[in-house]
């Protein structure tokens, strides 16, 4: 599933094309408010690309396999697509669990990962009796956090992915806040992570999947201690870790 790095990527990319334009028609699940409508920006809200209007905001959930590109061209996967003039944005989907809507409210999702200072990450932390890898999946609590920045943050700051976000000492979790930060905003700058069907705004592939430590590595020796790194479900999803580096 694209994350906050993808979408934020994929927000670039159409912030440099649309604001300004006039939507002249839509297809497929594209709302139909849109139409006559000139984009003001383009902005992320988590993992939703908001295009904005005077009126309301159109929000773009890229779901597990979702694409949103600047295209003319279709294909068996297109679900929708946005006409401006001089332009069209189209949206691709697979296994169609993304979804396009019109709203004048955001839903309710906790602060961005980007946005919070340490003291305010930590404070969030010790009030919840969970794991931490939950509590950074948890989207009420945190949003535009995935599975891949998770694994990936807690293996920087080695910690492990069951330990109890509460318990935690303030400095691990300073430490934690900072790499979440620094891995998020490095995945950003490589254009995100092309596991499967994710690319940007352009059609082209990003580049962090090849400085993934962990993620998707079960099996294989762990970078820093050559320990064979473990795979286990929280909260239902695939975690790897390094069971010498990170500790509870």
């Amino acid at each position: 599933m694209p994350e906050l790095p993808e979408v934020e990527t994929v927000v670039r990319g159409m912030a440099q094309v649309l604001p300004g334009l006039k939507v002249t028609a839509v297809e497929g699940i594209a709302p139909m408010e849109a139409v006559g409508k000139q984009v003001q920006s383009v902005r992320r809200y988590g993992k939703f690309i908001i295009l904005d209007f005077s009126d309301g905001m159109l929000f773009i959930h890229l779901g597990m396999t979702g694409q949103l590109m600047v295209s003319s061209d279709t294909s068996k996967f297109t679900r929708g697509r946005l006409l401006f003039e001089g332009a069209t944005v189209r949206y691709d989907d697979i296994r169609k669990f993304g979804k396009m809507f019109w709203d004048t409210h955001y839903p309710k999702r906790g602060p961005d990962p980007l946005e919070l200072t340490p003291e305010e990450f930590i404070a969030l932390a010790k009030r919840r009796k969970t794991r931490i890898k939950a509590l950074l999946l948890d989207q009420s609590a945190l949003r535009g956090m995935g599975n891949i920045y998770t694994d990936e943050a807690l293996f920087h700051a080695k910690i492990h992915p069951c330990a109890s976000a509460a318990k935690l000492s303030r400095a691990r979790l300073a430490t934690l806040h900072q790499c979440t930060r620094e891995i998020l905003r490095e995945a950003i700058a490589a254009g995100g992570s092309s596991i499967s069907d994710y690319v940007d705004a352009r059609g082209e592939k990003g580049g962090y999947q090849l400085r993934h430590q962990v993620y998707g590595k079960h099996g294989q020796p762990c970078p820093i201690c050559g320990t064979v790194l473990q795979r286990m479900l929280v909260t239902q999803r695939g975690t790897t870790f390094c069971p010498r580096c990170q500790t509870r």
